[in-house]
């Protein structure tokens, strides 16, 4: 089976039956007919992904991972908050009137900053490192800034990357405050499992392991029936990633360098709400 499935069936079982429910305090996110969208949590939770021996794409439903990637490569690569400039509809919830989430995520990305050897932006600084000074222990990226927060459309969820080179292989640890876990749980894990996989190929390593930190792993009260129904469902194996391994530049990666094969997967056709 597809460990991405298993992480993902034990995680929200665990939520279902041992989490804590927020119904009894005031919550932000509403649903469409304004009903407050309460969940149920789990604190601090840890899942471990081995890329050298899987891609970690579920199987229990369809993943977008190409939807994916493309939102990652606007972040990371265009280092954008133009919402025009993504291939779909995710963020039109949280644009602002000229079509852009404010000072939010890629846009953090490409702020420049001065350092010792240059002025550099996070990304460019942690290709620099990777490149340079792979032993260091600060190779890491934050766009958590707090005097910007009052201009983002949404405060960022994934806000963290820590990369680590051990050996020839490069892991890296992504850290997230919350996990809305029917919606996004795995589309997470994909996005930053391909950085990874670009990030070591574009720097000469081997793509190795993955540690996903969930500080608040909920599942919201619309979400709870679909989420049962889905983890009774049997996995099926994991899909090979194939990469063109002729890119050796990380602005030089597009969706079309990226193959799935064998892609199996379940029929979900319920549509999942989103709470704003």
């Amino acid at each position: 089976m597809s460990k991405a499935d298993y992480i993902f069936i034990q995680n929200c079982k665990d939520i279902m039956e041992n989490g804590v429910w927020d119904t009894d305090l005031a919550v932000r996110p509403r649903w469409e007919d304004g009903t407050p969208a309460h969940t149920v949590k789990k604190f601090g939770i840890i899942n471990r992904y081995d890329l050298k021996e899987e891609f970690p794409i579920m199987t229990l439903r369809r993943t977008y991972w190409k939807s994916a990637l493309d939102e990652l490569l606007w972040i990371w690569q265009k280092k954008s908050n133009d919402i025009h400039e993504l291939s779909s509809s995710i963020w039109d919830s949280w644009a602002d009137e000229h079509g852009t989430i404010g000072k939010a995520y890629g846009y953090q990305l490409g702020v420049k900053h001065k350092y010792p050897e240059g002025e550099f932006d996070q990304v460019d600084r942690v290709l620099f490192d990777l490149k340079n000074n792979p032993a260091s222990r600060r190779i890491m990226t934050n766009i958590y800034t707090f005097q910007d927060l009052h201009e983002m459309g949404l405060y960022p969820c994934a806000y963290s990357m820590t990369f680590n080179v051990s050996g020839n292989v490069l892991n890296a640890i992504l850290n997230q405050r919350s996990q809305d876990m029917a919606t996004a749980s795995n589309w997470n894990v994909t996005q930053y499992s391909l950085l990874l996989i670009m990030m070591a190929q574009a720097t000469g390593f081997e793509a190795g392991e993955l540690i996903h930190v969930i500080a608040d792993a909920h599942i919201y009260d619309r979400h709870v029936p679909l989420v049962e129904e889905m983890i009774k469902r049997a996995p099926k194996p994991a899909p090979k990633l194939i990469v063109d391994q002729s890119i050796d530049d990380f602005y030089q990666f597009t969706k079309e360098h990226f193959k799935l094969e064998d892609y199996d997967y379940h029929d979900f056709n319920e549509k999942i709400p989103v709470a704003i």
